[in-house]
């Protein structure tokens, strides 16, 4: 608790989809059909689908490695939300700075924000267990693109986040940790947690600004896993 208590004000500077179409067919002279998705003024030979991946069962060679996953999904989602919001809050927020000339106004405006936040989210966040903050910092990144240390740096300043960094570092909280379902086994979870719920309608889906494949990964992870 105190941990997040410590950080709270990383997340809160930070906390700042599929439409149904109806498709019309036409053919043109060569009797090619032709499609437009209603919406749209141009006419396409195809239409493209979204990817769509098909599970396999979970399968967990010990109890240990069964209760692990399960824990580590109920804290992926019950953060999960606060990243995506960060990612949502930080474009509307770099989006209105770009629209202010003044650097006075600048940080006016970034105070303003954030005490909005703060006020909203303080109490939630704050609840965060440890390991859910630092799944909530892994996600940021996720999201963002960014680690929530380079994201502090930018919108406040650097000695500002090398001591918030310092802070968590004490309560074993780094807020440079990236996302790496690729290399780091607990990541490619988290990953998998996402993706599974994503396609059962428990979490609404923000696409991940990082570049790499859920299907190339596990398929990585699986081979990995029998040598």
């Amino acid at each position: 608790m105190k941990s997040i208590a410590n950080i709270s004000f990383i997340i809160f500077i930070l906390i700042y989809g599929s439409v149904s179409a109806q498709v019309e067919e036409v053919k043109d002279s060569v009797d090619v059909e032709l499609y437009k998705i209603k919406g749209d003024s141009v006419y396409d030979t195809s239409i493209t689908l979204n990817e769509v991946y098909v599970f396999a069962p979970l399968k967990f060679a010990t109890k240990e490695e069964k209760l692990h996953y399960y824990i580590l999904r109920r804290k992926t989602l019950k953060v999960y939300p606060y990243a995506k919001m960060a990612a949502e809050k930080l474009v509307v927020l770099n989006d209105s700075l770009k629209k202010i000339k003044k650097k006075s106004k600048k940080r006016k405006y970034t105070r303003q924000v954030h005490k909005e936040i703060e006020d909203q989210f303080s109490e939630r966040l704050k609840k965060l267990t440890r390991t859910e903050g630092q799944i909530l910092i892994k996600l940021i990144n996720r999201q963002t693109g960014d680690t929530a240390f380079g994201l502090v740096k930018e919108l406040r300043n650097g000695w500002r986040a090398f001591w918030y960094n310092t802070s968590a570092k004490f309560f074993k909280i780094s807020i440079k940790a990236e996302y790496h379902p690729e290399s780091v086994h607990e990541d490619y979870l988290i990953e998998d947690i996402l993706q599974r719920a994503f396609a059962k309608g428990r979490l609404k889906e923000q696409p991940t600004v990082l570049n790499y494949n859920y299907t190339t990964l596990t398929n990585k992870w699986i081979t990995k896993k029998k040598k």
